[in-house]
């Protein structure tokens, strides 16, 4: 029998690619060849995963079922493969598989995809869903996944080349990663990291999509005003792979529930994440060199916050009590 090729149709989020790592370590274990299928700014996730053989990018953009666009590309992918994993609940992710002729495609029901999916897996209720990572790996059909880890690795001499153009050196500089994709109800207030940057020994490197660089700004002005050079704002200035190895080579990452704490996870960095309107029993950052503020969970934090966590983009209450409490001295002790 030759090797089973397998194909992996990716999250459209940064920090789920992370999360669906230790599925692929398993997948990779058991001796399939593994092609990740992704959209351009998840595919520098798969190429940090050795276990990846090859990352395919996907020619699609956000929202809309681009039928004709999946049509295509699962012509050109015809008879390649012969198992896909599809880790997206929607009925477009399952799309492209079925219309491949894959013979067996794994996936969580949702979205009316049943006649889509040969092996289904059922959708747990929100309330009960494991977190994440084991959500994932579940889809390898093994039962061990509550304690699995991401792990991601880059070469030594990439991150020695990255540096080197972004002008750093390994461990001197701390990370901030102040942006969060869902909404302000995740973000740790502008002015809260601008605190920290200048109580900081070290320069701060800022790190985030193009959409985050005024809030980004907004922390590095008044700090560079009063310490010149002492942020670098990278936001939206440097490639996702440049920022992967910044991260690598950190003294410490200060950052929200986002993509990025769950890459500095899987790199092993030391990291304080900070938790708001989301739960760190969900999605935690799965690193011995991490730690989570939360206030739901601080027993001396009065009025007790019996709103959180409300998963919403925006406080429904207007206060955002959740993140403004925390102080940045406190953020200061865990660094």
């Amino acid at each position: 029998m030759g090797t089973t090729e397998s194909l992996i149709i990716a999250p459209q989020w940064i920090g789920d690619a992370v999360m669906t790592e230790p599925l692929l370590r398993r997948l990779r274990a058991r001796g399939e060849r593994l092609t990740v299928g992704a959209l351009p700014w998840v595919a520098p996730v798969y190429r940090a995963m050795p276990q990846v053989a090859e990352v395919i990018e996907f020619p699609f953009a956000h929202g809309g079922l681009q039928f004709k666009a999946r049509r295509g590309l699962a012509r050109q992918l015809d008879k390649r493969f012969d198992i896909a994993y599809v880790c997206p609940n929607s009925l477009k992710s399952a799309l492209l598989p079925f219309l491949a002729g894959i013979p067996k495609r794994v996936g969580y029901l949702g979205e009316a995809r049943v006649g889509l999916l040969t092996h289904r897996l059922k959708n747990p209720p929100k309330a009960k869903r494991p977190p994440m990572v084991a959500f994932y790996s579940a889809l390898s059909g093994e039962t061990d996944v509550a304690t699995d880890r991401p792990q991601l690795h880059l070469d030594a001499s990439d991150i020695e080349q990255a540096l080197a153009a972004m002008g750093l050196q390994r461990e001197a500089y701390y990370v901030f990663a102040p942006g969060a994709e869902y909404g302000p109800a995740k973000r740790w207030p502008a002015s809260h990291f601008a605190d920290l940057a200048r109580r900081l020994d070290r320069p701060v490197v800022l790190l985030g999509s193009a959409k985050e660089h005024e809030l980004c700004e907004e922390i590095a002005a008044p700090v560079n005003a009063e310490q010149p050079d002492k942020c670098l704002n990278f936001a939206g200035k440097t490639s996702l792979a440049h920022a992967f190895s910044a991260i690598a080579a950190t003294k410490n990452i200060v950052s929200n529930d986002s993509g990025l704490m769950h890459v500095a996870a899987a790199f092993g960095v030391r990291q304080v994440a900070i938790f708001g309107s989301s739960s760190p029993l969900h999605t935690p950052p799965l690193n011995d060199g991490a730690t989570v503020l939360w206030l739901k969970n601080e027993p001396t934090y009065q009025p007790p916050l019996d709103c959180a966590p409300c998963f919403e983009r925006v406080c429904p209450l207007g206060h955002t009590r959740c993140l403004v409490d925390i102080d940045p001295r406190k953020v200061l002790e865990k660094i």
